[in-house]
């Protein structure tokens, strides 16, 4: 890599850079508050509850097929996160260390990622300074999962040490991933200028932009609202010969949804399609915002109809917009089986909208129904806490 990349990350990345940069950093806080410390500190509640879970994860750890499976641990340290039980976190993953897999770097990679994901950036950098000593060798793997960890983290300060230093010390070139991951962080942080040029300089350094690198640009361009300069992406995009996917036509349509140029999104969507891109269930998403914020309920179900048609399968946000679009128009029926069709997909769309559901039914005199949703939700996964009136209960 080239020193004036260094130079400018080191300025961008430090309290050399430019007041909107060093802002972004102020306001960049940590996810994660200093691991707690269980001889300090009395256990909670809550920690006593994680505890056997704990146990049993470990147990379950012996299984040289269980630690195959990625979504075990990603599941597990999810809710440990939500949770704050950082803590935990930690003990279930350095009990890793005692299973040969520690020797290969995918399963350190994997490691260092969970850690990233729970906004523990320094136990990411500790288990990767500490992979010599566990037999497993660093490459721009693993060097990459760091950047990445780092970025999970919003430990922006930390990523301009890494890329200036580490490099070297493992001599390992950064490679596309690399500077994506750079790039991202200086979106995050609202340095948009400073992405541009990191772009640049990857051409300088014999590093081709992929896609990715210019849906990082046009999202963060189109999240704060410059369109030209995302059109400047798109154009450069074409020019290098850079096909657009999904997430690049998103990205434009969403932007268009949310300007009220509804009939520009419109093309562009069939545009997509005649390029050969599938569009997916957040392209439909949008379109069918598009519908709610025009008040439109009978076009948003056509779009719905459509996100079926194109093999697509809704989510929470769909079910979101289109029964509070039912609510609103005054249309019980639809609503009542919009929620009916969300439940059955095992969706947890909000309780407050569930319950405006039903109180539409009562305010309809569909009593029935009214009933027939209370026990659905109540005996669904969610368990949803609705309620009727006392005089109908």
């Amino acid at each position: 890599m080239s020193s004036s990349l260094y130079r400018r990350l080191h300025n961008v990345f430090t309290n050399t850079a430019k007041s909107q940069v060093l802002t972004a950093i102020t306001d960049a806080k940590p996810k994660v508050p200093p691991p707690f410390n269980p001889i300090s500190e009395p256990e909670s509640s809550k920690e006593q509850k994680f505890r056997p879970l704990i146990r049993k994860f470990k147990h379950l750890s012996k299984d040289p097929r269980f630690r195959r499976r990625h979504v075990n641990y990603e599941s597990f340290v999810r809710r440990l996160s939500r949770t704050q039980q950082f803590s935990a976190i930690e003990d279930i993953l350095e009990h890793q260390k005692i299973y040969p897999e520690i020797e290969d770097e995918g399963f350190v990679v994997r490691l260092i990622s969970l850690y990233g994901k729970a906004g523990m950036f320094e136990q990411a950098r500790k288990l990767f300074d500490e992979m010599p000593e566990l037999n497993c060798d660093r490459t721009i793997i693993s060097f990459n999962a760091l950047l990445a960890a780092c970025v999970n983290s919003k430990k922006y300060d930390k990523i301009s040490e890494i890329f200036r230093e580490l490099p070297g010390k493992l001599a390992i070139e950064p490679d596309v991933i690399s500077y994506n991951t750079v790039i991202k962080a200086l979106c995050e942080m609202g340095s948009l200028h400073s992405a541009v040029l990191v772009m640049k300089e990857m051409g300088k350094n014999g590093i081709d932009t992929d896609v990715v690198t210019f849906n990082t640009l046009l999202d963060a361009f189109h999240k704060n609202n410059m369109s030209s300069e995302a059109e400047k992406m798109w154009t450069l995009m074409e020019k290098k010969n850079v096909i657009s996917d999904v997430r690049s036509y998103n990205s434009r349509i969403r932007w268009l949804v949310e300007n009220n140029q509804v009939v520009e999104a419109e093309e562009l969507f069939e545009e997509m399609k005649k390029r050969g891109v599938n569009p997916d269930t957040y392209s439909h998403n949008s379109m069918i915002k598009a519908c709610a914020k025009d008040g439109n309920l009978e076009l948003a179900k056509s779009w719905y109809v459509k996100l079926e048609e194109n093999d697509c399968v809704p989510n929470r946000p769909t079910f979101e917009l289109l029964i509070t679009l039912a609510c609103d128009k005054d249309d019980p029926d639809s609503a009542y089986d919009l929620c009916k069709k969300c439940i059955n997909l095992k969706l947890n769309v909000f309780t407050g909208t569930i319950q405006r559901v039903v109180d539409a039914l009562v305010d309809h005199s569909m009593i029935e129904e009214a009933k027939e949703l209370l026990e659905i939700g109540k005996n669904c996964p969610f368990r949803y806490k609705l309620s009727m009136p006392n005089d109908l209960q």
